[in-house]
This record gives C-alpha cells, structure tokens and sequence, in this order.
C-alpha cells in the first residue's frame, strides 16, 4: 500500500467532489427533464412539469374547467358585450399548446430545478364571424368612414372626398383575443382610426381620367341579329344615360370600383331599345267559353345583353371621340310554354259557387262585385302556390275603379270605398273550399247575412284582411268567374280529387239586435237588425264515396244592430 501524501489526500478530495458533482447533476438533470413537458413549464398558470404530453394535456383542460365554453365578456370603447366562443371558432388548440410546452425546455437543468418557464397558448379564432358578432357593439361607439363618391349634377362630376372614421380593424381584434382571452375576466378591444382605402388624389384622378371623358361625347353602339351578326341598326348612348349608369362610389372600406350599373343602363336606354327589342310572351290559359280551358301559345323575344354592354361600355368611356362598340341582340325565352301549362293538368271543373245581389249591374255595389271578378278571372295557381286576394288585386280605390258602398265600419253599416268585394270574397272562398284546396286565411263577417252560408263565408279589407288559399294539389288550378245583372260565379278548374259536402251543426247562444239611433244624411245605412249567434261547420272529404277527414270551422256572429236614420222618441 502506497503511503498517502498530502498531495495525494487533494487529488482523491477532488476525485470525489467530481464523482458527487456528477452524480448530482444527473440526478437533477433526470428530475428536471422527466416526462415530456420539462418541470416549471406553466401554460395560463396551469403547472405542466413533468408530465407526459397526454398527461399535459389532460391537466390543461381540467385546470382551465369551464372557462374554455363560457360567454367571454368584451370591451369595445365604453360599450360592453358577450360573446359564444363556439359562435366565432374561438378554441385553445391543445395538443398544439402542449407540444409548445414540451418544446425546447431549460437550457441546463440547474434553471430547471429552480426557474419558472411560462409558456404562451397557442389560440385561433376566426377572424371574420369575429368582426360579424361585434358589429352591433362596434356601431355604438364607431365613426363610419366618408365614403368618396363621384355623382353627376347633370354632366358635372360632383365630388365628395374620403374623411376617415374609427371601428375596428378585424386582425387587431383577433390578435386580442388570442392574447386576452382566458387571461382576464374582460377582452378589450381596441377602437382604431379607419382610413378610407381612396385619397382625395386619387379623387381627383378619377375625375379627371374618367368622369369628365365619360360624358364628354355619346357612344356608337352597332346592334346586331342574334347569332347571325347581320345588322340591326345604330343604338346612340347619349352622354346623359351615361350619367345615369356610371356608379363611382366607396364601398365600406372607401375603395372605389367604377362600374356601368347594366339596370340603370337599361332604363336610361328605355326608349331607344325599343326599336330593337322584342318582348317574351308567356303562354296563356284562358277560361273555357263552353269548353275546356284554352291555351294560348308563347312566343320568343329579343333583348340587348345589357349586362355584356355595361361592361364594354366602361372600357371605351376614358377614350376621346369617337367612341364606337359592337352589341348583339339575344333570344329570350318565355317563361311559360304550352308545353308547362298543358303538364298542369287543368282539365275539368272541380267546384262552382255562386251568390245573389241585389240592384242590377248599375249599382255601385254590383259594380264593385264585377270590377274584382275581372281582375280574377283567368289567374293561374301552380302547385304548392298561395293565391292571395289583396295580392293579386292590390289596393281596391277610386283609381282602380272601385266605388263607395255600404261596408261593416266598427260594428256598423256605412258607405266605404269597394263595398260588395267581401261578396265576391265570399264566393271565391266557397269555389276553393268545396275544390278541397286548403284555407290558408279567411275571415268571416262580424254579422251574418242571408246572402251567404254560415260560417263558411269571408270578408276582406286591404291589406289587414285577407283571402288566401294554398293549392296543394299535384295539378294547376284556374279560377274562373263569370256574372249576370243578379249573381256573381267563381269555378275552379283543375284535375278532380274529392266530393266536399258540408254539415253544419245547429245555432246555439243567440243574442237579439239592439236599436241604434243615427244622424240621418250620406253616412247613415239604416237596417233591420240580425241576430247573433255560434255555429260549426265541417268540410267532409271524400273519395270513391268513401269519407277519408272532416275539417271544422266555427264562428261566432255579432247581433247586427237595428240602425234607425234618426232622433230617438222623446
């Protein structure tokens, strides 16, 4: 055994501290890189150290809870809202998250076993239904930008330059969401400054370029057949149409498109396309004189292709005189063939209904009754279609030729424009009821008048009463209507699906008229007085004499009053 020495007690001293120091730093380095995330790693103050990255995983949710689907509460300006993180994509992607986390960990594993190592979370959100779902929030606080515009005052371009506003810029927006989201109780927002995306040079570059040139002389158009090309004549776009076509306006970010609008082009050209121009006929079903229905076969038209011209157009307006295009006449087709209306299946009359008047065809009242059934007559209902009174009619006034006749006014009888329509409403109602076509919306009269069957009848009042039914059956379905000095008849024509009858059940909870006293003159409509009273009545179905459903209607009738012309007995 060699003796030891001094010199030799220092070397196996420091032998050994080695031997310790490695022994400690592996142990630290183990300690400090077991698992995939490196001890100290955080994400939103949730501790990943030392796990697996499903075990990271599995620990950011569970430390985040709830917070992930809840409502996040935002700040735009001084105004507050919500919003569903589901509703704009906002979602923290955690396996993304976690292999940040496990990513390039301490530089030394001394750091390790005493630093702290916070790691962002990776957040997406889609920008765009973002930007959507804080509008509402964003109008109350923002300053829309002035849109640049260039109009015409006649042929002077007139200008209005861009002034800039504040909202929000969708990408700031987002960047604060990823950032702020799941880090706080509130994600404020910023309100930025909104430059428009035109200069005033850019204005006055557009005035100079385009809207003076535009208008400064007329275009040459050269009208030709449809396919062939053979010349149809010369079409003048006179600059004043120009004017009226040519849009030069900033869209919401204030960029501005020019465009010739193809609509106001053609209405502006309405005239001088006439010449050239040829309108579709649809074919037409007419009502049977004695017969089967009628259809009057459809033609083809021809129309300039306004829309291919509006842009052509565009293209030669920076240019001097003389400024010549080419345009082509197209075909157009109707919309309706014979070959549509005859697959409709409109072939024999399924129901006919008619009603009685008094006072021959002079009558403002018969008057009225006839002026509707001539705008009726004919109309057309496709499968699955509503047919709707006041939509087909429009409004029933003087203008239209209607007169003033008694009408039910707050419980009253008194003179009104279009009276007697609810006659004919009435009638009509009936045809489709007992043609099986289902009600979609009638209204019977406060009172009840003889004229009419119980329960089953209609008024109407535009627009606030309606007439409408739906033809829900495979085939089309023709109204016609014809009158003679006494009666009104509505028919309806289609292909034949069930026997409607009616039962009605008896009158119950009368109630008597009572007297009304009424200055006498143009306004009073003195009457008898009617009973009131409740009643059902239901639509029986049946096909092959087989009944397959009943539909009930009940009502309940008002006492018409006994209204006298006059002072009441002293």
């Amino acid at each position: 055994m060699l003796p030891v020495t001094p010199s030799r007690q220092v070397l196996i001293g420091a032998t050994v501290a080695v031997a310790v120091l490695v022994a400690l730093v592996g142990g630290t380095a183990a300690y400090a890189y077991a698992g995939d995330v490196p001890r100290g790693t955080t994400v939103l103050g949730v501790d990943l150290g030392g796990r697996s990255r499903a075990e990271a995983a599995q620990a950011l949710v569970a430390g985040l809870g709830d917070r992930l689907a809840a409502p996040v509460a935002v700040r735009v300006g001084e105004r507050s809202a919500t919003v569903d993180p589901a509703g704009i994509g906002l979602t923290l992607d955690v396996a993304a998250t976690v292999d940040r986390a496990a990513g390039n960990g301490w530089p030394n594993p001394v750091r390790a076993l005493f630093g702290k190592r916070v790691v962002e979370p990776v957040v997406t959100v889609d920008t765009a239904r973002l930007d959507k779902a804080l509008q509402p929030t964003a109008a109350k606080v923002a300053q829309a930008i002035t849109r640049p515009s260039v109009t015409y005052q006649g042929l002077s371009p007139k200008v209005v330059y861009p002034a800039p506003g504040k909202g929000l810029d969708p990408q700031q927006t987002a960047d604060a969401f990823v950032t702020g989201w799941l880090r706080g109780d509130v994600v404020t927002v910023p309100v930025v400054d909104i430059d428009p995306a035109t200069t005033r040079e850019d204005i006055d570059r557009l005035v100079a370029e385009l809207a003076r040139p535009a208008v400064a002389a007329p275009v040459s158009v050269a009208v030709t057949a449809p396919g062939s090309g053979a010349a149809r004549g010369t079409l003048t776009i006179q600059p004043q149409a120009i004017a009226a076509s040519l849009v030069m306006a900033g869209d919401a970010r204030g960029r501005i498109t020019p465009r010739v609008d193809p609509a106001k082009l053609r209405a502006a050209l309405k005239a001088p396309l006439a010449r050239f121009e040829k309108q579709p006929k649809d074919a037409q079903m007419l009502p049977p004189a004695g017969g089967a229905p009628v259809i009057l076969a459809s033609s083809g038209g021809e129309a300039l292709d306004t829309k291919a011209l509006a842009t052509d157009l565009l293209g030669v307006l920076p240019q001097p005189e003389p400024r010549e295009l080419t345009a082509q006449l197209t075909v157009v087709q109707p919309k309706t063939t014979s070959q549509d209306l005859a697959k409709l299946g409109v072939k024999e009359q399924v129901s006919t209904f008619t009603t009685y008047f008094e006072g021959g065809l002079t009558a403002n009242r018969s008057r009225n009754i006839i002026q509707v059934a001539k705008e009726v007559d004919g109309a057309l209902v496709k499968p699955g279609q509503v047919f709707s009174l006041n939509g087909h009619t429009g409004p029933r006034g003087y203008a239209e030729g209607y007169l003033d006749a008694p009408v039910i006014v707050n419980g009253q009888l008194q003179p009104g424009i279009g009276g007697g329509v609810s006659q004919f409403t009435t009638t009509l109602f009936n045809a489709a009821y007992y043609a099986g076509l289902e009600d979609v919306e009638h209204h019977p009269h406060s009172f009840y008048f003889s004229r009419y069957p119980p329960v089953i009848e209609s008024t109407i009042f535009y627009p606030d009463l309606d007439m409408r039914f739906r033809n829900d059956s495979p085939h089309g379905v023709l109204i016609d209507t014809a009158w003679t000095y006494r009666s009104i008849t509505v028919s309806i024509w289609s292909t034949k699906r069930y026997d409607i009858s009616t039962v009605w059940s008896a009158r119950r909870d009368p109630t008597q008229p009572k007297v009304v006293y009424l200055p006498p003159g143009p306004q009073c409509v003195a009457t008898e007085g009617i009973p009131g009273f409740t009643q059902d009545a239901w639509r029986i179905f049946r096909q092959n004499g087989k009944e397959i459903r009943r539909q009930k209607f009940t009502w309940r009738y008002d006492a018409e009053p006994r209204q006298i012309c006059g002072a009441p007995p002293s």
